[in-house]
């Protein structure tokens, strides 16, 4: 597919996915969100030798959220909560749902919905400079993108409320320090770094996916119904090869070579 607002690129079994609106601090426009979708399925399907998926902006910015000032020009969009669930709410499942590891690299400012797809990451590294903000109150609105799911389970409820209610800039440092990302570097070595923590997902086994979907599901069952999970998903990887390989490995005190079946 032709992307216009998109760039995809797979190399050694890593996937980048850059949005690419740099005029608009890379801020989502309908056709925009389209083409993630778009984007997310293709590097997700098997056939694309994809084991890992980066994300990241092009230019200064992270995702300035959406374009409300294309937003603005078309008076004929339907109603905000409308395009969240036909357009947003595909592009996050199929976010939750990828069968590998996921790392966003925010070298920049990630606002509104932009943090949301930061933040949904299993792994996230953030320039020294840049910042999250929830900017939905002012401009009248909610968070959205999944925000207040992810938002209380990774900083707590009353964090989570104060960066919404209030609205104000979370500089990186502060998100380091809150827990919402995992590495915080100079701004040169954001793509650097996740290239590097990429790679290392890439070349690793089969059950990183399975650990993936352990912990996202493990938000929504009980105590009970998650240890049934661990059987069903331990079963799948205890009968992989990369799980016989990990063995031999170890027991012949060498690195493992996994292959991700």
């Amino acid at each position: 597919m032709n992307y216009q607002y998109v760039k995809v690129s797979i190399e050694n079994k890593v996937a980048v996915i850059t949005l690419n609106a740099p005029d608009v601090l890379n801020a989502l426009s309908k056709i925009m969100v389209e083409e993630l979708s778009a984007a997310i399925s293709e590097v997700a399907h098997p056939d694309s030798g994809a084991r890992c998926l980066i994300m990241t902006g092009e230019g200064r910015a992270f995702c300035a959220g959406a374009n409300l000032a294309a937003r603005g020009e078309a008076g004929s969009l339907p109603p905000v909560g409308h395009i969240l669930e036909t357009h947003y709410a595909s592009v996050m499942n199929k976010l939750r749902r990828l069968p590998f590891p996921f790392v966003s690299a925010v070298n920049g400012p990630a606002v509104g919905v932009g943090m949301s797809f930061a933040i949904m990451a299993d792994m996230v590294v953030m320039a020294k400079s840049a910042y999250f903000l929830q900017a939905f109150a002012n401009v009248g609105l909610i968070p959205d993108g999944g925000a207040t799911w992810l938002l209380p389970r990774i900083v707590g409820w009353r964090r989570a409320t104060e960066l919404s209610m209030m609205a104000e800039r979370l500089p990186a440092a502060k998100a380091l320090e809150w827990g919402l990302i995992n590495r915080l570097v100079e701004d040169a070595d954001v793509m650097g770094e996740a290239m590097q923590i990429a790679t290392k997902f890439a070349n690793g086994p089969f059950s990183l996916g399975l650990i993936r979907r352990a912990y996202w599901d493990s938000q929504e069952n009980s105590f009970s119904q998650q240890l049934q999970l661990e059987t069903e998903l331990q079963t799948q990887a205890g009968a992989s090869a990369d799980n016989v390989e990990g063995i031999k490995a170890f027991l012949e005190k060498r690195p493992a070579k996994f292959t991700g079946q």
